[in-house]
């Protein structure tokens, strides 16, 4: 996915007067979960479920970021976001719905020793419009506590092994002790960085770890500031991960974006802890009721898991055919 966004000149008037009401937010969020419980959720406004399973596939980051990681494992990940429906389920689909299309998932992440066994993997699937993007975490994840030098490096490193997309991690320190204008700079030497082989570049905040909502709104505007094309809540590696709650002013950023008639629209990426089907409906939702129907798509919105996957094939077999997916499923693949 190429970038999209050249960023602006920084601006500390942006992070002037940021007031969070915690409370609010906390009942926002609450009704959004009580929404997605409730049985009448899906058949409201014709909201089909079978619909929002498909669309999360297709939103989905598979990620594998293990110390473990191998040719084996990442080549079967690739295989598994090419084609994530087996095929039993997609015949029953397709008997059902006549405008039952093939599906991919969005990007395959790894680390960035293994991108190239991504590219090699994909490099043999034809026709090419069927190769998720391939998306490589960097800048010394999880931590992002090197030097910067070696950080852009990496970046390099992974673009020239044929990463498309790169999940950058910043230093959150930069943001506890308030050094807005060196996050800037840090986040825009990495955007160069990127713009140099054209990759998209999504910008992991760690939000568990910002200590305050205010901080997390603040950190989202540097972000997009600097360029970011994606910013994203989690690694996946903190205490406290994708939850609605405590990533709430990421959205508040880009709903003041939208409205101040921008012409860039910037994506946004929960990631850490979604594990099921319910996690991406409440992030959809939210997308959808704050940001609009338009910013559901792979373009703008992703969501980054390793098993979620799982829990939206049980509930697309269970929707299609009364039963769980199960081995026998994928003997096909």
């Amino acid at each position: 996915m190429p970038s999209i966004n050249p960023g602006l000149e920084f601006e500390s008037k942006f992070l002037e007067n940021v007031f969070i009401n915690p409370a609010c937010i906390d009942k926002i969020s609450q009704e959004i979960i009580d929404k997605i419980n409730d049985a009448s959720f899906f058949g409201e406004n014709d909201r089909n479920k079978i619909d929002w399973i498909l669309l999360a596939i297709k939103l989905i980051d598979l990620t594998t970021l293990g110390g473990d990681d191998s040719r084996t494992n990442v080549s079967r990940l690739c295989h598994t976001a090419v084609n994530p429906i087996p095929k039993s389920l997609q015949v029953i689909a397709k008997s059902k719905f006549a405008a039952f299309e093939d599906i991919k998932c969005a990007a395959v992440c790894v680390y960035p020793a293994c991108v190239a066994f991504v590219s090699e993997t994909l490099a043999l699937v034809d026709p090419e419009q069927r190769r998720p993007n391939i998306a490589a975490v960097a800048t010394g994840f999880p931590t992002g506590l090197f030097g910067l030098d070696s950080r852009l490096e990496e970046i390099r490193f992974a673009c020239r092994e044929g990463a498309n997309e790169i999940d950058i991690v910043i230093q959150r320190h930069l943001v506890l002790s308030g050094q807005w204008r060196q996050l800037y700079d840090e986040i825009r030497r990495c955007k160069e960085t990127c713009a140099e082989f054209g990759a998209c570049m999504k910008t992991i905040l760690s939000t568990g770890e910002l200590g305050s909502l205010s901080n997390v709104y603040k950190a989202s505007m540097i972000a997009m500031m600097a360029g970011s094309d994606f910013i994203k809540t989690s690694t996946g590696k903190e205490g406290v991960n994708a939850t609605l709650t405590l990533n709430f002013g990421m959205i508040e950023c880009l709903w003041l974006k939208r409205l101040s008639g921008g012409s860039v629209k910037v994506g946004l990426k929960p990631a850490g802890g979604l594990k099921t089907s319910k996690h991406a409906f409440q992030w959809m939702y939210l997308v959808q009721s704050h940001l609009g129907a338009d910013w559901l798509n792979p373009s703008l919105f992703r969501i980054g898991a390793s098993s979620l996957l799982d829990d939206l094939l049980n509930e697309l077999s269970c929707d299609l055919r009364g039963r769980n997916v199960n081995a026998t499923d994928y003997l096909e693949q």
